[in-house]
């Protein structure tokens, strides 16, 4: 027995890569193809940061407090992660050599406030796959790899309070496909949910969907040919108020409650195989981010994209679960004015203060909501072809251990300075520092700082220039470089 599951678990490297790069496009594992650039950002300070433009919809009013937090990975010039405020201006943008790039996020580890993405596969280094775990000075503290030789995948990584990780894998087995009119000796992709312990990496649970849930629960056709059948295609893991998960499958439209202490699927909501009657309004397919709430309700992101022609709109639901007499109901739902309909991805962050962010997962917009469904804040980023597989909200202080940087630039007019701080939250002036030479720096200006980047002008002739970061009382919180009037 023991024999056999080592077998199953054998690692496969080039299946999850193949299914990195498909897992938020829907249906079996496909190749990635490139996506064409869409316009980008440039600072004269940084020309090394070109993250995508941000355009803002609806001005932001009356929103929750904190930053936004968004992963663009597609049809941008750098794909990494990405914090902007209300104004869409940048406040920090870590690029990566990859578009493997997910769920960005701030959580908690060990008590402390960090920073955490998936990071995944390069051409130059297949295998690289991790889960990222950053400091509020932007280092690295750790990162975390699945058990058993697997790879973990784009969807899921979750913190818990025991400081502990779950996570999502994908694995193929092989499987008998032909009563489902594909080929006897098929392929199919296997969801498995881990628990890790972060600190020695010991797995500590470990569920896979075969066993416990059916191929043919799925509405994702059947390949014909040797291809992996994706049919469950696992999206998020959530812990439920008595500690059970909440996992959703994307390929079989359901959400299943899983007993921790064996795995055993307690019910199905959709699917197949519903063990609730849902209400007209209440149904959804191809969902995403299923999440339990303080008051009960459960709430998801339903793509509602029918494959191979997608129609309709996407949605976040709120529904109301009765236990007792086994029926789900509709309580609100948000869509975005221009009823988008997501092919895949998508999140809905629901704040503490009765507002909803929404990440719209393959089109590049993020909304944030009122209780009542009014927009409070809608903005795009990038192209068409852009995308970001969640975005939240979420109070954020950052401390960078680099210096400002600074660009001087000379004209006929005069001279402007750039400065910049890449992850800095507390600058809020510029002080501009000049002279002959590094031990003869002078105060000559201060200015108020404007979005990631300040441009300063000045009417000084000095040969160096240097900026110092004021914070809101005024105290230096750290000066740049002395750069040369070019």
């Amino acid at each position: 027995m023991g024999d056999a599951r080592n077998r199953l678990l054998r690692p496969i490297a080039a299946f999850a890569l193949l299914t990195a790069c498909a897992a938020c496009s829907g249906g079996a594992a496909r190749v990635a193809v490139a996506t064409p650039s869409g316009p980008s950002q440039h600072f004269r300070s940084r020309p090394d940061l070109r993250p995508p433009r941000v355009k803002v919809l609806t001005p932001a009013h009356g929103t929750a407090p904190g930053y936004l937090f968004i992963a663009p990975k597609r049809g941008v010039e750098q794909a990494g992660p990405l914090i902007l405020d209300d104004k869409g201006q940048v406040v920090w943008f870590h690029p990566v050599d990859t578009d493997g790039v997910t769920d960005f996020r701030v959580q908690r580890y060990k008590g402390r406030r960090v920073l955490t993405w998936w990071r995944g596969e390069t051409a130059r280094n297949v295998g690289n796959s991790r889960y990222v775990i950053a400091d509020s000075s932007y280092r690295v503290i750790t990162t975390v790899t699945a058990a058993n030789g697997l790879t973990g995948d784009i969807h899921e990584f979750m913190i818990t309070p025991r400081n502990t990780a779950l996570f999502t894998v994908y694995r193929r087995a092989p499987y008998d496909l032909s009563k489902l009119g594909g080929p006897m000796f098929g392929r199919v992709a296997e969801g498995i949910i881990q628990e890790v312990d972060i600190a020695t990496g010991r797995l500590l649970f470990e569920w896979h969907s075969l066993g416990h849930v059916a191929p043919r629960e799925s509405y994702e056709p059947v390949p014909t040919r040797a291809l992996t059948y994706d049919y469950f295609h696992v999206n998020a893991v959530d812990i439920d108020t008595d500690g059970d998960l909440l996992v959703s499958a994307r390929n079989t439209h359901a959400v299943y409650k899983i007993r921790r202490s064996d795995g055993h699927v307690l019910w199905r909501l959709g699917g197949k195989r519903s063990d609730f009657a849902l209400a007209p309004r209440a149904r959804f397919a191809w969902q995403h981010d299923i999440r339990r709430q303080p008051d009960k309700t459960l709430t998801l992101f339903d793509n509602q994209a029918v494959h191979p022609r997608p129609r309709g709109h996407s949605r976040v639901l709120v529904l109301r679960l009765d236990t007792r007499r086994h029926r789900a109901k509709l309580v609100r739902s948000y869509t975005h004015r221009k009823r988008l309909l997501s092919t895949s991805e998508g999140n809905a962050q629901f704040l503490p203060n009765g507002h909803v962010l929404v990440g719209w997962g393959r089109r590049p917009y993020v909304t944030e909501f009122d209780r009542a469904g009014r927009v409070l804040l809608d903005l795009r980023f990038g192209s068409d072809a852009g995308d970001s597989y969640r975005a939240y909200r979420l109070r954020w202080t950052g401390h960078p251990t680099t210096r400002p940087a600074l660009a001087v630039e000379a004209g006929r007019k005069g001279t402007t300075l750039y400065a910049s701080w890449n992850g800095s939250t507390a600058v809020r002036r510029w002080r501009v520092l000049a002279g002959s030479d590094t031990r003869h720096l002078k105060k000559i200006k201060e200015e108020r700082t404007s979005g990631f980047e300040t441009s300063i002008r000045v009417g000084s002739r000095a040969r160096l220039f240097a900026v110092a970061a004021l914070a809101a009382d005024g105290h230096v919180l750290r000066q740049s470089r002395a750069v040369a009037r070019s």
